[in-house]
């Protein structure tokens, strides 16, 4: 009370057994609402305490309970947590399914949705479909589930709940989407400049053939990536795994999963240089005043200091040092064309949400490029495909994606075939899977609370139990 520890004393009456063949012997009297056998804590105290440590786990909980006058350890408070009973699942109509996890890239969970309430039913270790599948057999009344596009779990579904529909959800769908569409995007990453008037591309330029054409220098960071290219493939053929490829050109096992999965040097080439560098939005400004006669690194970076460049001197210096080498005072070099992300973002934005220079540039850019022009219409066709619930169009939709000249686009609908029935129901019922997304989140929050040294069994209470 008023935030000290108090003990209650208590005169309460002993019983004794008059049955000789009783074990106990004697009882207690208990004070309803206030003891219980064996008990340092009261019924009230003991609730308050169990959500402290629901909430906050162990130590982060003990200092709390300290901070109010409760005096109590770390360890007490994950017993607490412990000794909880499971919630009763009840009966589930909508059940969501998602991954999560532990380690990412080796150790993964899986947690089951109740959609109707937004409620966690069950989480257990590994995402195999064999487990969900026994799962649903002890649930046959489940009619609908929402999951991603994982295979396994798909399977599960299938086996287990064979009279539910699959739905996939539709986030994950326009996730896969703009992975397609910035591959796309990323191959016609040379058209995405605008040509100057009077260049060689322009139709009023009268074209003359150069006495000698030299061919422009490469970077050296293309020419190594296009030699570890040839290099890591040419020891792919061999049929060396990645690990020893790594091992002999002192490569990370990672880079060498990149290059070996590369369809050629220019896609590597393509994907490293596609970053801006973070002097570029500053070019133009350096150039004109390079024209004008300032020569001097520090006051060129002073002057960009205020424009609001957020980077050092020295990028600054190692950019005009092109200039000092005859190789970069030239006239202003025009704007600078958009980034392959920017243009993706364009793409995957709905019209009316763009701003009016993105919606213009963007406009731009179809009138010179046809098939970006054609990759615009496919991604609106889809767009008013998910947010209209026109799941009977997919089947035209892939047909027509498939037979264009758009590769990674066409491997997106053909990775859809192999999903067909769960996507179309995505993309005609209302069920998502935005309420397991919410519940992965808060599992997350709950995991790194406890920085990982707790077992499954307590994250597992903490996630079922916690408001």
């Amino acid at each position: 009370m008023g935030g000290l520890g108090v003990v209650i004393e208590l005169c309460v009456r002993r019983f004794r057994c008059e049955n000789p063949a009783c074990t106990a012997v004697t009882f207690a009297e208990q004070v309803s609402g206030l003891t219980t056998p064996h008990s340092r804590h009261t019924p009230l105290l003991r609730e308050v305490l169990t959500q402290i440590g629901l909430a906050l786990a162990g130590r982060a909980g003990a200092r709390l309970a300290a901070a109010v006058g409760l005096t109590i350890g770390k360890d007490t408070l994950l017993r607490l947590v412990r000794s909880l009973p499971e919630p009763e699942i009840g009966k589930v109509d909508i059940l969501g399914v998602d991954d999560f996890a532990f380690r990412k890239g080796r150790h993964y969970g899986t947690v089951l949705i109740d959609m109707a309430t937004h409620r966690p039913l069950h989480l257990y270790d590994g995402r195999e479909g064999d487990d969900l599948a026994a799962w649903l057999r002890d649930h046959p009344e489940v009619t609908v589930i929402c999951r991603d596009r994982s295979s396994g779990y798909g399977e599960g579904a299938r086996v287990g709940a064979p009279q539910a529909q699959q739905v996939a959800d539709r986030y994950h769908l326009w996730a896969n989407l703009g992975q397609a569409v910035e591959k796309t995007v990323n191959a016609h990453s040379s058209r995405l400049a605008e040509v100057p008037p009077g260049s060689a591309s322009s139709p009023d330029h009268v074209e003359v053939e150069p006495e000698v054409v030299q061919p422009p220098k490469e970077l050296k960071i293309v020419i190594r990536l296009r030699a570890q290219h040839a290099a890591v493939h040419d020891l792919w053929h061999q049929g060396m795994s990645k690990a020893a490829i790594g091992r002999k050109v002192g490569l990370h096992q990672a880079t060498v999963r990149k290059l070996v999965n590369a369809r050629s040097a220019d896609d590597v080439v393509a994907k490293n240089l596609q970053r801006a560098h973070v002097v570029d939005p500053y070019v133009g400004y350096l150039h004109r005043r390079w024209n004008e006669g300032v020569r001097n690194a520090a006051q060129l970076y002073r002057e960009i200091r205020q424009l609001g460049y957020p980077g050092g001197e020295l990028a600054v210096q190692r950019h005009l040092r092109r200039y000092r080498t005859g190789r970069g005072h030239a006239p202003d070099p025009g704007p600078k064309p958009p980034s392959v992300r920017e243009v993706t973002s364009w793409n995957m934005t709905h019209p009316e949400h763009l701003r009016d220079e993105h919606a213009d540039k963007l406009h731009r850019l179809r009138e010179r490029d046809p098939e970006l022009d054609r990759l615009t219409l496919h991604i609106r066709k889809f767009a008013a495909m998910m947010t209209g619930r026109h799941g009977d169009r997919l089947e035209d939709w892939i047909t027509d994606v498939e037979r264009d000249s758009l590769a990674p686009l066409a491997g997106f609908a053909r990775n859809l075939r192999r999903d067909f029935d769960a996507v179309r129901n995505g993309l005609s019922l209302p069920h998502s899977s935005g309420a397991v997304e919410g519940n992965i989140n808060r599992l997350k929050m709950l995991k790194r609370q406890m920085f990982g040294r707790a077992s499954l069994d307590l994250l597992r209470k903490r996630v079922l139990l916690a408001r």
